[in-house]
């Protein structure tokens, strides 16, 4: 589903946006936001690179971060949290991962771990998933934007069906 299909998912289903991207700097918001109509749609979106602003901003335990390295999916679990409890929003994506093309402490160039959060009825959850790309850095941060957002429908609908992971 390209970006304008999204569009018309997020409003045929009651859903507000907000993004909660490292990787893919501000990709996920700025594909939405070529699409007219967006803007009532999506809420807010945080770039937070830095470790430091991960924490401040969104409540990222360090912990985790030192326990389970910036490019992991409890980091996205905890940055998509942290999204949905301080956004009105009641869906959030979040990306964190390696868009360069070096590996860095053993993780391959071009892994991006998501998180998709979901509040419904007062429970909020959460789905996350690591995938791998290739390409240049433009390639890489593209293709995770797009993938994050291809994805939330998916995600939306096991939800719905009473699912979590």
């Amino acid at each position: 589903m390209d970006p304008a299909g999204i569009v018309k998912y997020l409003e045929q289903h009651g859903l507000l946006l907000a993004t909660a991207e490292s990787c893919t700097a501000g990709r996920i918001v700025a594909l939405l936001a070529e699409v007219p109509g967006s803007g009532s749609l999506v809420e807010c979106g945080y770039v937070v690179y830095s470790p430091e602003a991960k924490q401040r901003l969104l409540g990222v335990n360090p912990r985790t971060i030192a326990h389970f390295n910036l490019t992991s999916v409890e980091v996205a679990r905890e940055m998509v949290i942290g999204t949905l409890r301080d956004s009105p929003a009641n869906v959030a994506i979040a990306t964190t991962g390696l868009c360069g093309t070096e590996d860095v402490d053993g993780i391959p160039a071009g892994t991006v771990c998501f998180a998709w959060g979901f509040v419904h009825e007062d429970r909020v959850s959460v789905f996350t998933r690591k995938h791998r790309f290739f390409g240049d850095r433009a390639t890489l941060q593209h293709e995770a934007a797009i993938h994050a957002l291809e994805m939330l429908p998916h995600f939306h609908a096991r939800m719905r069906a009473g699912e979590s992971a």
